[in-house]
């Protein structure tokens, strides 16, 4: 993942905001005490995550989910899926394993949530609902240029998505970000419609860190800016941010992790599982890495 991504990161800011004050109050109005936890990687193939699958692995996913719980499914932004594909990702998995499907480009960069990307969306979701229980949450990515003067439109979009189908929803133009009223509107709509604020941590979109949770789940997506120190660093202040969250009344936290260099993601996020933990007191499987040396020194 190149997006936010700089030539040095040792002089970027990384330290956390503070939450928005919305983020107390959303968090206050959950109830009840059961905390879920997914983590993983955006993709299982092999040659991203090179040298992460003992040798002779042939088929990628079921071995990446004995070692994660969950997946940021971005291969569905570059190609509608197809219920029969979903229902072989499904058949691979164990029951308690959850995909993050990205909606298809299609719909959030050619034709721009415009009146005729709806049908399309149902297609999408008609093919996603077959991972049944095992569908984490689906998540709208929109274009870089994707400003609030499109605002109706992507209001029009979140109110006629299929229903039954979670949505979460990222913005990237910078005009969400640095307009408090564009911003309020943009947080509004999601919190009316249940949908989760995603919150993207990268090095040179210091914006995107809002901290703004319209619903009590977390969306995370962390980008590593592959210095090792730096990166465990930014982990650890997450993790007393999620611990936080988490004495508020977060009910549920997706975090996925990606690197400019991915096959170093399974690394961070094995550190990170570790430590939340510790923290939580959580029993989260910890990503192993293969047991042949020579690939353990290539991390």
């Amino acid at each position: 993942m190149k997006f936010g991504q700089v030539a040095d990161p040792t002089g970027v800011n990384f330290k956390l905001p503070k939450d928005a004050a919305a983020t107390t109050q959303v968090l206050s109005k959950a109830k009840g005490k059961q905390f879920e936890v997914y983590v993983g990687c955006a993709k299982w193939n092999k040659s991203d995550l090179k040298n992460f699958y003992p040798k002779g692995t042939k088929d990628e996913l079921p071995y990446y989910a004995t070692q994660f719980n969950s997946i940021e499914l971005n291969a569905t932004f570059y190609g509608m899926p197809t219920a029969e594909q979903v229902i072989k990702w499904t058949e691979k998995t164990p029951g308690d394993f959850k995909f993050f499907p990205k909606l298809t480009n299609s719909i959030s960069h050619f034709k721009r949530l415009t009146a005729d990307s709806l049908p399309l969306a149902e297609t999408f979701c008609n093919a996603i609902a077959n991972f049944e229980n095992k569908l984490g949450m689906a998540f709208l990515q929109l274009h870089d240029r994707f400003s609030p003067n499109e605002a109706e439109k992507l209001s029009n979009f979140v109110k006629h998505f299929p229903k039954g189908i979670p949505l979460a929803v990222e913005v990237r133009n910078e005009a969400w970000f640095s307009d408090p009223l564009h911003w309020g509107a943009f947080c509004e709509l999601l919190e009316k419609n249940k949908m989760a604020n995603i919150i993207v941590d990268t090095a040179g979109r210091r914006d995107m860190v809002h901290m703004r949770l319209t619903t009590p789940e977390a969306f995370i997506r962390f980008v590593g800016c592959n210095e090792e120190a730096i990166d465990k660093k930014r982990l650890d202040d997450w993790i007393k941010r999620i611990e936080k969250w988490h004495e508020q009344g977060l009910k549920k936290l997706y975090f996925f992790v990606h690197q400019n260099v991915e096959l170093s993601s399974p690394l961070l996020s094995a550190y990170f599982i570790q430590k939340l933990n510790k923290r939580l007191g959580l029993e989260l499987h910890v990503p192993q890495l293969p047991a042949d040396e020579k690939q353990k020194k290539m991390f």
